[in-house]
Parts: structure tokens; C-alpha cells; sequence
């Protein structure tokens, strides 16, 4: 889209403008990124010898090693953190190019959004991989969860409010003023898939 008919700054909300989005960009990838770059370091551990314990391993249950070792830890040939690491720098170097005023063209923000919807394609499948499957949980992993869903969110709702994208105003506007809703509602529906898969032994351990 020509930069002419981008809506002006201060007709959006404060939420997409370029120094709050910005911000909010350099913070979630930030921590997405020191979850995932430690996940490597763990995982370069597990390498140099495969019966150490790392960090994260908790119990039977909670266990980032033990994920690790299975095949859906690297589903292209090497560790899924290493896309993580790579991909969580282009989101904060993204926040940093807008904190110092860039006006970034269309194109990017196409791409960033196949990206940031493949990733949360990619973590969503994961996740029922880890929580319906493996029935173990990798805390790092709980960590870019986290950080996953309001970043597919807002970066969504932020390249509509751009207009790179087209939908329908009243669209928009919901997806707009209920985007932290949405977001709380996600976490919710992850804890309550974690809880009832995981109840036997969470009431059990408590009793």
C-alpha cells in the first residue's frame, strides 16, 4: 500500500502506533527469544552427553529433556529452537526499525504475517503434540507459547488497522477492541487443555 493512503498515526489505536507496537514487538520477542536460546543451550547439553539432566527437568510429566529427545523436538532435521531463535530476532529488530521511525513497505508486513502465522501454526502443533501425545510439558516451550498468541494477534490486528490487508471495518473494530480478550481467552483454553489432560496427576500430587 502507498504510504499516502496509510491511515493517519493519530487516528489509530494506541495499541498498532508505531512506538507502543514497537515496544511491544522488542519485549514479546525479546523473552520468546531467551526461551528459545536456552532450549538450544539445554539441547546442546543433552548432545554432549544424553543422560544429564537439564534445567527444566521438573518430574515425569515437566520435563524439557525429555521433549527433546522425541522426534516432534525436531520436526526439519535439527531443533525446533533454532527457529525460534532466528525468528524472534526479526520480531525485535522489527520493533527497534519502528522505535526509530522507519516506515516499512507493505511487502514486509505480507511476509511478517506468513511468518508469524506459520510459527503459531508450527507452536499450535506442538502443542497438542506435547499436552495429547507426548503427555510431557517443556516449560521453555510454555514460555513461546505465551509469547506466541498475542504476537499472532496483534500483529494481525495491527496490518489490519494498516490496511494490508482488507476486511471488513466491523471486523476490524472487534478484532481491534477485544484483541487482549482474545488473547486472555487463549490462555485460558491452553490451562484448561493442560489441567484436564494432566488432572490425574495434578489432583494426585495436591492430595
Amino acid at each position: 500500500m502507498p504510504a499516502s493512503s496509510a491511515p493517519s498515526e493519530a487516528k489509530l489505536p494506541a495499541m498498532v502506533r508505531a512506538k507502543p507496537f514497537g515496544w511491544f514487538l522488542i519485549i514479546a520477542g525479546a523473552i520468546g527469544w531467551l526461551a528459545s536460546a536456552t532450549l538450544v543451550l539445554e539441547r546442546l547439553h543433552l548432545y554432549t552427553n544424553p543422560d544429564a539432566k537439564v534445567s527444566c527437568d521438573i518430574n515425569a510429566w515437566i520435563s524439557c529433556g525429555d521433549v527433546m529427545k522425541t522426534p516432534q523436538a525436531a520436526i526439519f532435521g535439527f531443533p525446533n529452537p533454532f527457529i525460534g531463535v532466528a525468528a524472534f530476532v526479526i520480531i525485535i529488530t522489527t520493533g527497534v526499525v519502528l522505535l526509530a521511525g522507519a516506515n516499512l513497505s507493505r511487502w514486509y508486513w505480507i511476509a511478517m504475517q506468513v511468518g508469524i502465522t506459520a510459527g503459531f501454526a508450527l507452536v499450535c502443533w506442538f502443542f497438542t503434540q506435547a499436552v495429547y501425545i507426548l503427555a510431557i510439558l517443556c516449560p521453555y516451550c510454555m514460555v513461546v507459547w505465551a509469547v506466541m498468541i498475542p504476537l499472532f494477534i496483534w500483529i494481525t490486528v495491527r496490518n489490519l488497522q494498516h490496511g494490508v490487508f482488507s476486511a471488513p471495518a466491523a471486523l476490524t473494530k472487534f478484532l481491534t477492541e477485544w484483541a487482549w480478550v482474545i488473547v486472555g481467552l487463549a490462555y485460558v483454553g491452553v490451562l484448561a487443555a493442560i489441567f484436564f489432560k494432566f488432572m490425574h496427576v495434578i489432583i494426585g500430587s495436591n492430595a
